[in-house]
This record gives structure tokens, C-alpha cells and sequence, in this order.
């Protein structure tokens, strides 16, 4: 797909970053949009930056959980009984959750894959059919660098961002043996600013172990986001463009990306060594751990 003028476009994630970013992009090229967010507020503000980008262009909000698959089918078919058609399907709504494995609840797991696994799940399945129909279409599935390179304390985002990239690797194959003017693409970013950090689940396992407390956590985190929405919207629509497999978006994710490649298993003592260096660093800084730090305990 070269061209995104009078295509039919459908966001999830579209009430803020990197979903916003892609709505305004493919506004300003002409694109029909269906927009979606569980954030109402987010999803009418979006809404009005893209009127003001694009006067006149045709746009439908819906507020729907992605994790609801009855919903996220709904949401399809009213997207082509609004606008005729589905060209493309960009499932990027996502949430984080940072936990030990061990003390990770099972509610807070099933809510994570809920939205970054099945939510990408329920986008594909639903809109499949019509983006095949259009005769021209595109599936867009966000991944994360954390889809390529495990991380401690993030194992149930890893592992709903691993399974996205399995899952659209195995469409895209499908895809190409049917010839059927539909193609699928993985994305995953680097560190992006956007809200994600700030709206994440932080686990107080790793309070003393990774991070001192949960928003010591959110702020080291945000660290890590160095890329815009902006550049982002621009680098997934060019991989569009390009029709691309995968994605990678940010210094750090190219980084990351060689590091698993160059080192597969090793990479992962790596990691331990540089967590442990600055958990220590953290531990110090906090009152009444430095002694614990020095002799290697949790505090």
C-alpha cells in the first residue's frame, strides 16, 4: 500500500501517543479513520486535532476494550457500515506491568495479555475479513524492542509482546501463500514518550529488589523515552509503505535488536550484570539500604 488517501483506517490506542500520532499522520494524507480507546476524554481530544488537521474528513470514534472481543467485533462492523470499507487495522493499544514472575497475580497477568495479546488478537480476527474483502489491505500489530529482548521484572509484558510477534510473524507468512492484497507488519518500538509508564501496573515485589518504590519504577522507566509519537507514526507508515515484516523503531530498539542477535543467550547475563550495578546505585540512595547494598542483601 502506497498510498493512504481515501483508505479506511482503524486505531486502537488512538486517544493518546503513539495511536494519536498515527491518526494525525494519516489525516493530514487524506486517510478515513476509525478511531477507538478506552479513554473517552483522550479518544474526543484526538478527535478534535485531527478535524482541525483535516477538515471534512470523514472520522468515526468508538470507545471499546480491546480485551472484549464482543466489542472489538462490534466496533468492525460498524466501522464498514459507517465507512464502507476497512483498509487497514492498527492494533496498538497497550498497558505495562512491571513484577517478579514469582510474585505476579494472576488477575494482574490475564488483564495485561487481555490487552496486549488478545486485544491484538480480537483487532486481526475481526477486521481480517473485511481488509481482505477491500481487496487492498494492511494488519499493523505493535510488538515492543521488549518482543525481542527479555528484561527483568517485565517477564507478563514480555511475554504479551513475544506473543504478538509470533502471532503476526505466522500471519504474515499466511498472508503471503494466499496472494490475497492483504499484508501484516510487526512493530516494535523503543522507548516512546508517551503515558505508558505513568498508566502502568507496578508491583511492590520489586520494591527493594529493582526499584525502591512504584514510581521510582514509572520514572526509571521514562528514562528509556527518547523517541516522539511523531516519529514513530512516521517510521510505522513508511514500514507500511515498504510493506516491511518488522518494524524497529528508536536507537534503542536497533540496539537491543543487534544485541539479541549477536548475542542470543548471552545478552541475558549482560543484563543481570548492569541490573545489579545500578539496582545497587538505587539501593544506596535510598534511605537505610546502603548498608544492605554493601553486604549484597535485599533491603
Amino acid at each position: 500500500m502506497k498510498d493512504f488517501r481515501n483508505k479506511v483506517a482503524a486505531i486502537t490506542g488512538a486517544g493518546s501517543g503513539i495511536g494519536r500520532a498515527l491518526a494525525l499522520a494519516l489525516a493530514r494524507e487524506g486517510c478515513h479513520l476509525a478511531l477507538s480507546d478506552r479513554n473517552e476524554s483522550g479518544l474526543a481530544q484526538t478527535v478534535g486535532e485531527v478535524a482541525r488537521a483535516a477538515p471534512g474528513l470523514p472520522v468515526s470514534q468508538h470507545c471499546v476494550d480491546v480485551a472484549d472481543r464482543a466489542a472489538v467485533y462490534a466496533w468492525a462492523e460498524e466501522t464498514v457500515r459507517v465507512h464502507g470499507r476497512a483498509n487497514l487495522i492498527f492494533n496498538n493499544a497497550g498497558v505495562a506491568l512491571s513484577s517478579t514472575i514469582e510474585g505476579m497475580d494472576y488477575d494482574d497477568l490475564e488483564w495485561i495479555m487481555g490487552i496486549n495479546f488478545w486485544g491484538v488478537v480480537h483487532g486481526t480476527k475481526a477486521f481480517l475479513p473485511y481488509l481482505k474483502a477491500s481487496g487492498e489491505g494492511h494488519v499493523v500489530n505493535t510488538s515492543s524492542i521488549f518482543g525481542i529482548f527479555a528484561q527483568p521484572g517485565m517477564g507478563a509484558y514480555n511475554a504479551s509482546k513475544y506473543a504478538v510477534r509470533g502471532f503476526t510473524e505466522a500471519l504474515r507468512q499466511e498472508l503471503d501463500l494466499m496472494h490475497c492484497g492483504v499484508s501484516a507488519t510487526t512493530v516494535h518500538p523503543g522507548g516512546i514518550k508517551t503515558n505508558i509508564a505513568q498508566a502502568s501496573r507496578v508491583s511492590s515485589n520489586l520494591n527493594g529488589f529493582l526499584v525502591r518504590d512504584a514510581q521510582q519504577g514509572r520514572e526509571q522507566f521514562e528514562k528509556f523515552f527518547i523517541t516522539s509519537p511523531d516519529t514513530a507514526a512516521r517510521v510505522i507508515l513508511q514500514g507500511v509503505r515498504h510493506n516491511r515484516r518488522r518494524v524497529l523503531i528508536g536507537p534503542d530498539a536497533y540496539a537491543a535488536d543487534a544485541m539479541a542477535r549477536l548475542l542470543p543467550a548471552a545478552y541475558q547475563a549482560l543484563v543481570v550484570r548492569e541490573t545489579r550495578r545500578t539496582r545497587q546505585v538505587g539501593d544506596a540512595s535510598a534511605p537505610g539500604t546502603a548498608a544492605a547494598a554493601q553486604r549484597g542483601e535485599r533491603a
